[in-house]
């Protein structure tokens, strides 16, 4: 693409390095054992939610997944409120009732992260359905994994996306490993993207690890959505630099294939076009630090719960 503006650039960085530093305290609450469930990191594929999220608008809506914090934080979400809902406290997005697997921040469009493989996609679907049917100018991103595009909730709704001409851009974060399967090993054809074809809607597969291509890519897409064309699939290769969740040894990665793809981390590829000086980098990073010190203190002295809010916030039947 062509050369991007300072704006952009410092976005694209502060939206990475925000990622990164955020799931790191994350697996350090995890290890500590401070926080229930399992640590889902989006470490490694920071470029795929800091390109997308910046390509679209205010009142657009994002389905998310299991492995959902990335997409929250480049979306602007409140970090305070994040790692209190990850903790389980009241102060959370939920009051602590989601954590990390079911995140959401409808504030500002997310609907949730999901903790079914494909369960977001039927929710991002109805979403864009809405959209048309309200008449408004709103599109939709719906986030999820190599695995998930095997589900017949994949298939099931693109076709009728793509029947409708719904606005929504189904970005495929394939990150090689639907938990420690390869999916190289179990899909005939590597690139997922390619079954757009069979829907007559466009596919485009991109290095997920460049957020300049993520941006320009899904850009795309989203005008199209936008102006009434119907949905794409954006397929973004990248790679997870820990396991599944913070439980697994990655005991089924060939050795070395970690390495290699850390060559390729979307930071480090991002700094080397020299958008940014040092000194813009060094500022960037002490300012995200500092939130994230203050997001983790108000995390860990916020309180849990009452249990008088155990039968609240929810449906009975």
């Amino acid at each position: 693409m062509d050369q991007i503006s300072k704006e952009l650039a410092v976005e694209f960085y502060t939206n990475m390095y925000k990622i990164r530093r955020f799931e790191e305290e994350v697996f350090e609450f995890y290890k500590n054992g401070q926080m229930a469930g399992l640590a889902h990191l989006y470490i490694g594929e920071e470029a795929v939610a800091a390109g997308a999220c910046a390509a679209i608008q205010p009142q657009d809506y994002i389905g998310s997944t299991h492995r959902g914090h990335g997409h929250l934080v480049a979306r602007g979400a409140d970090m305070k409120k994040m790692m209190a809902e990850i903790l389980g406290k009241a102060t959370g997005y939920s009051k602590g009732k989601g954590g990390s697997m079911h995140i959401m921040a409808m504030d500002i469009g997310i609907l949730g992260a999901n903790g079914i493989v494909g369960g977001g996609i039927p929710t991002a679907t109805g979403a864009a359905y809405s959209s048309k049917y309200r008449g408004t100018d709103q599109v939709t991103l719906c986030f999820f994994g190599d695995g998930a595009a095997n589900e017949g909730t994949f298939h099931e709704c693109i076709n009728m996306a793509a029947a409708w001409d719904l606005p929504i851009v189904y970005i495929i974060e394939n990150n090689l490993y639907g938990i420690t399967v390869d999916s190289r090993r179990v899909t005939k054809e590597h690139d997922l993207a390619k079954r757009a074809a069979g829907y007559g809607i466009p596919g485009y597969t991109i290095d997920g690890n460049d957020v300049e291509a993520v941006y320009e890519t899904v850009s795309k897409a989203v005008q199209d959505a936008r102006e009434g064309k119907g949905p794409s699939i954006v397929e973004c290769k990248t790679y997870r630099h820990h396991g599944h969740n913070g439980s697994d040894n990655c005991a089924y990665r060939p050795a070395g294939e970690l390495e290699e793809w850390k060559k390729k981390d979307p930071l480090k590829v991002f700094l080397e076009r020299g958008y940014l000086t040092e000194e813009e980098q060094k500022e960037i990073e002490t300012r995200t630090d500092l939130e994230l010190e203050e997001a983790c203190r108000f995390a860990a002295e916020s309180p849990y719960p009452d249990a008088s809010e155990l039968m609240t916030d929810i449906f009975v039947d």
